[in-house]
């Protein structure tokens, strides 16, 4: 298969009005992303440890929470599909999703779980500890059932773009939920794009974007390769492809960039130069992007080339945090246009 593509033609006005057109739906792990900011003057006389002065709380959307928070700051509708705790964590992150108009009508309560916490504390933009509250198991039979009967009501009713699939090792996405949704999205003629984790790596099957990291692969394929070159992707690509039968390959390089594949063809993507704050939440921001654009462009080269531009961007602030729709589009005019 031979792609080209000139960004010079592409139509960066319309591509990034036409996000808004679109309608998404996110299901995975949401968690709430805590920040206690604090400085360090002293060491603990109890014991050889940093002894941090809070000066500040901060609560951020985390997970799929993430990634719908910036297909939301592309102008896309978009849904969310996920299981929470019964707790004051909920009411937080809860709050936080519907004031940033994310469509949360689909998500579920369990009194049988908590609501994932990620607290880190900080000081001078440097991560000194993080604690996690979660449970990890799968959820119940019961939940499952109604998070597919939610999503069949979705699709019915609005007819979904894309579905993105957002993997944290939680315990939302199963073996069964993923083949449910999956079927259920190619009956519909729904893009389906995957961020997976290493529990169900393999069970998205015949999936339209899969994109892991190259760590990820590694390990779920158990390699061990020092030089991510051309020719080992594409190696990679075949491997994952003789099991998933996924279409496309969007591997993420990290400081290298982003390697694609669709059948024949395939390229590496060279990271921009960035000033580098913070990776956390750059995977979420880099499938969000990659699968608006391919919905909507149909472009697997310009997703990439949006989303790796999109992952850098976010990169350079702390914390987790949503793409600016300007500022990418700045960055896509200048970069590729």
């Amino acid at each position: 298969m031979q792609i080209t593509k000139s960004f010079l033609k592409t139509d960066f006005d319309k591509l990034f009005a036409d996000f808004s057109n679109l309608r998404v739906a996110v299901i995975g792990d949401v968690m709430l992303d805590t920040y206690w900011w604090g400085k360090v003057e002293r060491i603990s006389p109890e014991a050889p440890v940093p002894v941090v002065a809070l000066s500040k709380k901060e609560y951020r959307i985390g997970g799929a929470g993430n990634v719908a928070l910036n297909t939301i700051s592309l102008g896309a509708e978009t849904a969310l599909f996920s299981v929470t705790g019964d707790d004051e964590d909920a009411d937080i992150l809860m709050g936080l999703m519907q004031e940033a108009h994310i469509d949360t009508k689909y998500m579920l309560r369990s009194n049988k779980r908590i609501t994932t916490n990620k607290i880190r504390i900080i000081s001078r933009n440097q991560q000194m500890m993080r604690l996690d509250a979660e449970i990890t198991g799968y959820i119940s039979e019961e939940n499952e059932d109604h998070l597919v009967s939610n999503f069949k009501e979705f699709v019915k009713q609005y007819q979904p773009a894309v579905v993105i699939f957002e993997d944290y090792n939680k315990g939302v996405l199963s073996e069964t939920l993923i083949k449910r949704i999956i079927e259920i999205c190619k009956e519909n003629n729904i893009v389906t794009a995957v961020d997976p984790k290493r529990k169900n790596f393999f069970s998205y099957k015949e999936a339209d974007i899969f994109k892991p990291n190259l760590h990820e692969v590694k390990e779920a394929l158990n390699l061990l390769i020092d030089e991510a070159d051309l020719p080992a992707l594409n190696n990679i690509h075949h491997e994952l492809h003789q099991i998933i039968k996924h279409h496309i390959s969007i591997i993420t390089l990290s400081e290298k960039g982003i390697f694609i594949q669709k059948e024949n063809f395939s390229r590496i993507i060279p990271a921009h130069v960035r000033n580098i704050a913070d990776v956390s939440g750059a995977g979420d921001t880099v499938i969000g992007v990659a699968s608006l654009v391919y919905a909507s462009a149909k472009d697997v080269v310009l997703s990439a080339e949006v989303a790796n531009i999109a992952g850098g961007l976010v990169c350079e602030q702390v914390g987790t945090a949503a793409i600016n729709k300007e500022r990418l589009y700045k960055e896509c005019k200048a970069l590729l246009g």
